[in-house]
């Protein structure tokens, strides 16, 4: 089956909100045998929108429109789709009656622009929605399946997981289901990457590969499909036991975790702790690993030495390595992760020191970097980068890089890149 994703508001086309729904919607498609083949994103205009709805009939057997089901002037889904397929809306009382109790325990007095809410197809399915105000709906017409869900993120994954996807395994004429397996890699272009397994992604047509360029990193897709899903694992496993022969050394996850979320896993299950001493991230390294809930027990600290007087006065770097080297040097990383694993006590400590640009600094280019590690027991290993982009791209990947050296030495105790 053959599907299709519609956003609706323009605030999606001015910018102000980033579509994040034709992804969800697509990721929870491929499990069920759903092939999501077209994302579009319309304004709040109810022409445009016909015009849209045209031609994803034409083409498609499921169409998810999403957004547009306010109580607003300017919310004209289901009116639009209704007047182009010539259905009646009517008005469901059971949701009226919802509509007026959800204003009633607030003591507000319902605004009458919200009693459209309450109007539905009168030969379509009714999806309540427990978070807000607009049901989602369904209506078949001419073989094709419409599923119209509200536009707020917090309303519609809740009745996608809850109520739709149930009412899909329902309905879908084939039971095959399709297995995607994703691998993320660090320190590998996406075209090297593609490079490394072209033979793969040209001779393979199931499982298909396909690499994503993310932020900083790439992720692999190795997508099979079958009869049963323990089929379909079995179909990727040589693909991805290949993949990882050729470019193993650059992958850190099949599981779509971050490198953030699975080095503080690593530190939780060994019981062992970080700090960190960062220059030219300006405590990126230390914001990253912070973002995953629980992180006090395993990042004990961190020191922001952008100066060299600070790298001096707060972590302890010599005078002598500063003059003699420079703050962008091995050495300087190497006293940097040293200082700051002896000061918070920690099994590890992390130092990030470079040059993020724009201009160079002591004669040393834009995207030199140098990241140190620190082991309690173990000698001080230093990794040299050459990043490429813009300042806050070198940041960025210098932050990372940082994370997967770290993670490197909790997985196997090797640090290579």
């Amino acid at each position: 089956m053959q599907a299709e994703v519609i956003t609706v508001g323009s605030e999606l086309m001015l910018g102000v909100t980033l579509n994040t729904h034709s992804q969800f919607i697509s990721r929870a498609c491929v499990p069920i045998g759903v092939e999501v083949a077209y994302h579009t994103s319309v304004g709040d205009h109810a022409d445009r929108l016909a015009e849209v709805i045209k031609v994803a009939h034409s083409r498609s057997q499921l169409v998810f429109l999403c957004g547009g089901l306010g109580p607003t002037l300017d919310d004209l889904t289901k009116e639009t789709l209704a007047d182009m397929l010539g259905e009646t809306l009517v008005e469901d009382l059971q949701w009226r009656q919802r509509l007026e109790r959800h204003f009633s325990k607030r003591n507000t007095p319902i605004p009458t622009n919200n009693y459209k809410q309450a109007l539905v197809f009168s030969s379509g399915i009714v999806f309540p929605n427990e978070k807000g105000t607009a049901p989602g709906l369904s209506i078949t017409k001419d073989g094709v399946i419409y599923i119209l869900l509200p536009g707020p993120p917090g309303e519609l994954k809740p009745m996608f997981e809850q109520q739709v996807l149930p009412f899909l395994h329902r309905i879908l004429p084939s039971k095959e289901v399709i297995y995607s397996h994703p691998m993320s890699f660090l320190g590998i272009g996406e075209s090297a990457l593609e490079e490394e397994l072209k033979d793969l992604i040209i001779t393979s047509d199931n499982p298909i590969l396909a690499t994503y360029a993310m932020d900083i990193g790439v992720t692999l897709r190795i997508t099979s499909h079958a009869e049963s899903e323990d089929l379909a694992k079995q179909l990727i496993e040589p693909i991805r036991n290949e993949i990882l022969s050729r470019v193993g050394k650059h992958c850190y996850s099949e599981s779509e975790e971050s490198l953030e979320e699975l080095v503080i896993h690593h530190l939780r299950n060994n019981k062992q702790s970080v700090a960190t001493a960062e220059s030219c991230t300006g405590g990126l390294v230390v914001h990253l690993l912070t973002t995953v809930p629980g992180a006090s027990e395993e990042v004990k600290g961190g020191f922001v030495s952008y100066s060299n007087k600070a790298k001096t006065d707060i972590v302890g770097v010599s005078t002598q390595v500063l003059k003699e080297f420079g703050a962008v040097s091995m050495k300087a990383a190497e006293q940097l992760a040293e200082q700051t694993r002896q000061r918070f006590q920690t099994d590890f400590a992390i130092s990030v020191t470079g040059v993020a640009g724009p201009a160079s600094s002591e004669s040393k280019p834009v995207g030199l970097v140098y990241i140190g590690l620190a082991q309690i027991g173990m000698p001080t290993a230093v990794l040299e980068l050459s990043l490429t982009g813009d300042r806050e791209r070198i940041q960025k990947s210098a932050a990372k890089h940082a994370l997967f050296f770290l993670l490197e030495r909790l997985k196997k105790g090797e640090t290579t890149i």
